[in-house]
């Protein structure tokens, strides 16, 4: 059984009617306590999701699912992250600047700096050619240089690049997916993303 978190974001929607098109069980996780390590009733977690990194980010602290996930992550259990749900594993984000000398962090989990598009067409909006990386379990058996679906303003920035899984270019060459051992998460949209979207997400999912 597949856990999502719902934090009030959008796309769940998506991402739920995704899974059960593919028959793959999933349902929404009840509160933090249902992603505990120790005894959580799913087996992978996926973490989807829009919206601005201070308040995506506050909302988890406040909720308590910001601890859960570390946990879950730094257990190296299946963890699947969508847009903000990517995002939000780094240390800190140019969307989120100090205010008052008080500092947004991230779940930092994966150390780096989530950058704003130096263009001025922004969000990228639609449909980008996306490049996965040899070694990547995520793509494996999708065509090479397949086109996901994209909205976003700020690219994650890694500080180890042997995390990055995939890359996309828009004004300049960024990470859009990365993987480190049971860790996966994408700035694009799978579950809007037709039949390599599909495909990826039955990668991650029976993996």
């Amino acid at each position: 059984m597949i856990g999502v978190i719902d934090y009030g974001a959008g796309n769940l929607g998506s991402v739920m009617n995704a899974l059960k098109r593919l028959s793959i069980p999933a349902r929404f996780a009840a509160g933090p306590e249902e992603i505990s390590v120790s005894s959580s009733p799913f087996e992978k977690i996926i973490f989807p999701g829009d919206g601005h990194f201070a308040t995506a980010m506050t909302s988890l602290t406040q909720s308590g699912y910001a601890q859960a996930l570390c946990e879950w992550i730094q257990a190296d259990k299946p963890f699947l992250g969508i847009c903000i749900g990517l995002q939000l594993l780094f240390d800190n984000s140019e969307e989120a600047p100090p205010v008052d000398g008080k500092k947004i962090n991230g779940l930092s989990v994966i150390t780096g700096t989530v950058r704003r598009f130096p263009g001025r067409k922004i969000p990228q909006i639609g449909w980008n050619q996306t490049e996965a990386r040899p070694h990547s379990m995520l793509f494996k058996g999708i065509p090479a240089d397949s086109f996901f679906y994209y909205i976003h303003s700020y690219y994650a920035d890694p500080a180890d690049d042997s995390v990055c899984a995939a890359e996309a270019e828009y004004y300049l060459r960024y990470c859009s997916a990365v993987e480190r051992g049971a860790l996966a998460a994408l700035q694009f949209h799978p579950e809007k993303s037709g039949a390599a979207g599909l495909a990826l997400l039955r990668n991650w999912a029976e993996n």
